[in-house]
């Protein structure tokens, strides 16, 4: 079939500009994938399995119910050895045939899959389905080579039908869509089955089933999973928007209404389009490669905007749908590699490679002047994807740089003792507790296809297909009999325009006759990333006249200032949580003109409570660099608004920790000896965060560390920490004050047991283990800040509050009325709890992220309103990505 085998067979004729990279040292990066590979998969083995997940700061199993919930994130793990069925086929593609038979055998023995647990029919078909059937297909290929798994009967894909059974109830909705989640053991009928009463899915989730579905109809003769695939992918393409030929985000499962209207190419829709192309790749239906066509003209009609890709409405496609972008789209330059259009893929990566440099990692989502939108990044291979890819379309050395880039930052801040922990802040360099199996099922397939030579990988690949999942499905099943008993939909001749797309291999010579052209596309992208990175514009005086009080003068223990509001009808209310509010009464402004003063102050002060949100105190890092930790464990820490800044030293301080007495840290501090020249270790509570700073300051200490006393709290459930002052001046306090949640500050309490002397560096970000990092721009945080003050502007009593408390950058002026954000304690602690920028991350492929997202919004030209509303808005978002993921 020459169409499957022109858009799959990749076109390396373009000649590549540049230095080759010589066979030595593509060797020498090749082996060091497979040294990380062994790293990574060792560990899982040794300490996590049988359990799904490796959790690498903590060395332990993630098993579901024993852990607290992530929330929709744990509806990947199904109790089923996730991590170990997603890797199968990667070890046979790094030659590891005598693992890959120990791991079937381990898969057989021990792996259930009628456990009463409810997953996501998404991740399970992508992960599990997918990852049994690429195990079968590897097993298959080595039997008949002759030398391995001679005992093998077909064992895995017995497995896979029994769980494509399991899956097949969640399509038994009147659209066809199947339902997010399912019970394996019950379904999704039933009060046991605790599932089935949602009604909206992702796109993405309905329409990434042809493949594994396809495949296991194809390889067990049976029709029904091929049928219900096509079914869904019937559906949706019947609900596209008309006239812009778009799909929405979310879509309800039962009446076919588009819950979330936006469309763009990265989570919740991207694998819906992947796999339009590679159903035509695997099966040979002329059928999937018209949609796909129809789909990408209006793809790149409406949200490529080269070199960006912005979701837009789709019944309003010229309408932008938000500024941000995702870290899911970086799958896309890939698949446009096989459809053949280059030139656009070369643009888009070279963009998410720019961002990639500036910070170490691709951000979970990123504004489009490529400044941190969502912080987080967990391990995700969607670029390393489009480089192989774009390697092998343009042979140009420059992506096998790119996959180098990749190692070396896996290599410096992600690497830790027990295997490679996914980083909860790229700003920091701080980790989060988890290693998902798509780091294995992924990352190292590609990044070993990008250094391999033919002889190096064991069978063909151009034999096979890439699941979303990185699976392998051969081509052959295109051949094998297709009994499907439902005739999909036939796009209309109306409806189809071929006539932009060769149905012919693209002569590369023919496109970039200039070899030197890939570098002309890259270049100005590079630039344009590079210079991009505004500062925040300086505060701006509100015009209109000044008050006799301005806002950023203010200070709530200041008998003058309470006067000066007292005169102009303003009040100050102190809230039982710790907040401060500002209450304007016109009629009690000892005359007009003191009230028309009281309102500009009021406006003033809502001015630089947006301000604020551009000047947050960003987390900071807790790195351990003493023995055996090395710098390879970095924990996510809460700034206080006093003491050293860490943001303007370049080195950072460093020293060994001790546990203060008494731990509270809120009278003298009794073994001064210890603590002297030390880093102490503080319990929260009995007293304000300043006080305890200036106890251990006064016992000689260079830095303090507060560890959360309430049991459980955790970095990657709750929200950033941020310790105000105690409404005095803190100029006093010239150490550094981090505040860590309990889970993080029972790792270092648990290292400081185990090995006595622990060193730790406290820093603006991770250094590179025990290598001091000159200190770079600070252009990687998006402006987001809440304040600390609820201005109202009462005329005749009406009242206008802001609702939502957000953390504040503190001037010694403002400390007074700090305990704005959420305060952590009514009578003890001051605090202001961060939520930008802080979110868990999303699970799988096709979700959003998860959290507190933050637009970078121009105060100056918003009202307080319009911020408020595009927050709630993101908010949802990030929420509905999580949700729409499984």
């Amino acid at each position: 079939m020459p169409p499957v085998l022109c858009l799959f067979v990749l076109f390396g004729a373009l000649c590549p500009y540049g230095e080759a990279m010589s066979l030595e040292e593509k060797q020498k990066l090749r082996n060091q994938v497979v040294e990380m590979f062994d790293h990574a998969y060792q560990n899982y083995m040794d300490h996590a399995y049988p359990a799904d997940e490796l959790m690498p700061l903590t060395c332990r199993g993630r098993v579901r119910g024993l852990e607290p919930s992530r929330g929709d994130v744990d509806d990947a793990l199904g109790k089923f050895s996730l991590t170990l069925i997603d890797t199968l086929d990667t070890l046979v593609l790094l030659n590891k045939t005598t693992e890959f038979e120990a791991a079937v055998r381990r898969v057989l023995s021990d792996v259930r899959l009628d456990n009463d647990i409810v997953v996501s029919v998404f991740e399970t078909n992508i992960r599990v389905l997918g990852g049994l059937l690429g195990g079968h297909s590897m097993a298959v290929m080595l039997k008949e080579g002759g030398q391995h798994m001679q005992w093998y009967q077909d064992e895995l894909l017995h497995m896979a039908k029994d769980l494509g059974l399991r899956l097949l109830p969640a399509f038994n909705t009147s659209s066809g869509l199947p339902y997010p989640r399912i019970n394996l053991k019950h379904g999704v009928r039933g009060p046991e089955t605790r599932t089935g009463t949602e009604t909206d899915t992702c796109t993405a989730c309905a329409g990434t089933m042809i493949l594994e579905f396809a495949a296991l109809s194809r390889f067990t003769g049976d029709p029904v999973f091929e049928d219900h695939a096509r079914r869904a992918l019937d559906f949706l393409w019947e609900k596209r928007q008309r006239n812009s030929n778009l799909v929405g985000t979310t879509i309800n499962i039962h009446s076919g209404e588009w819950v979330r209207r936006d469309s763009g190419v990265g989570a919740g829709i991207d694998s819906y389009y992947e796999y339009l192309l590679k159903a035509y790749i695997l099966l040979g239906d002329d059928l999937f490669l018209q949609r796909f066509n129809i789909h990408y003209a209006s793809i790149m009609k409406y949200i490529s905007q080269p070199p960006l890709l912005l979701d837009v409405h789709i019944h309003k496609p010229l309408l932008p749908a938000r500024t941000w972008m995702d870290s899911l789209l970086a799958f896309f330059p890939g698949l446009q590699v096989l459809k053949g259009d280059i030139r656009p893929a070369i643009e888009t990566h070279e963009m998410l490679y720019q961002v990639t440099k500036k910070h170490n990692f691709l951000p979970e989502a990123f504004t489009t002047d490529f400044r941190v939108h969502w912080a987080q990044h967990p391990l995700r291979p969607e670029f390393a994807e489009s480089t192989y890819f774009l390697y092998k379309a343009t042979g140009d050395p420059y992506y096998l740089e790119a996959g180098r880039t990749i190692l070396d930052n896996l290599n410096r801040f992600a690497r830790v003792p027990c295997g490679f922990a996914a980083m909860k802040d790229v700003r920091t360099g701080s980790h989060e507790d988890r290693m998902d199996s798509f780091f294995l099922a992924e990352m190292f397939k590609y990044l070993f296809l990008l250094f391999a030579e033919a002889e190096d990988i064991p069978f063909d690949v151009e034999d096979y297909v890439f699941t979303t999942e990185a699976h392998l499905l051969p081509l052959s099943l295109s051949t094998a009999p297709n009994t499907s008993s439902i005739l999909s939909n036939k796009t209309s001749d109306e409806e189809l325009d071929d006539s932009n797309f060769d149905w012919t291999c693209p002569n590369t010579r023919l496109l970039f006759p200039d070899p030197a052209f890939p570098r002309s596309l890259r270049e100005p992208i590079r630039s344009a990333v590079d210079k991009s990175c505004p500062r925040p514009a300086p505060y701006r005086e509100p015009g209109m006249g000044r008050p006799p009080l301005r806002a950023q003068d203010f200070m709530a223990n200041n008998p003058e200032h309470l006067e000066l509001l007292r005169r102009m009808g303003v009040s100050l209310i102190h809230l039982k949580d710790g907040r401060v509010q500002l209450v304007q009464h016109a009629t009690q402004a000892v005359s007009a003109v003191a009230a028309e003063d009281g309102v500009r102050f009021m406006q003033e002060m809502m001015e630089l409570s947006s301000q604020q949100q551009k000047e947050q105190l960003p987390p900071r890092a807790i790195q351990i660099v003493s023995h055996p930790f090395f710098g390879r464990v970095v924990l996510t820490a809460g700034p206080a608004q006093f003491g050293t800044d860490l943001s303007k030293s370049s080195t950072g301080v460093r020293g060994f920790v001790t546990v203060a007495e008494p731990y509270s840290g809120c009278t003298e501090i009794t073994n001064a000896e210890y603590v002297q020249g030390h880093i102490a270790l503080l319990q929260r509570g009995q007293c304000m965060f300043a006080e305890k700073a200036r106890n251990i300051q006064k016992a000689g200490a260079i830095g303090g560390i507060v560890i959360d006393d309430n049991d459980g709290s955790s970095s990657d459930t709750a929200p950033l920490f941020q310790m105000a002052g105690d409404g005095r001046s803190t100029d006093d306090i010239t150490l550094p004050l981090l505040f860590l949640f309990h889970k993080e500050g029972n790792i270092l309490l648990e290292a400081l047991k185990e090995y006595r002397e622990v060193e730790v560096l406290l820093s603006d970000k991770a250094r590179d283990r025990g290598v001091d990092v000159q200190e770079e721009e600070d252009c990687q945080t998006e402006a987001t800040t809440p304040t600390s003050f609820e201005p109202v502007s009462q005329s005749q009593m009406s009242t206008e509050e802001l609702d939502e408390s957000v953390p504040e950058e503190v001037t010694p002026a403002q400390e007074e009325v700090s305990p704005a954000g959420e305060v952590g304690r009514e009578k003890e602690d001051k605090a202001v709890d961060s939520q930008a920028d802080t979110a868990q991350p999303k699970e799988e492929r096709n979700s959003e992220k998860a959290e507190e997202p933050r637009g970078d919004t121009d105060s100056s030209s918003q009202s307080v309103d319009e911020l408020l509303a595009d927050w709630r808005e993101d908010l949802e978002a990030f929420k509905q990505m999580e949700k729409d993921e499984l």
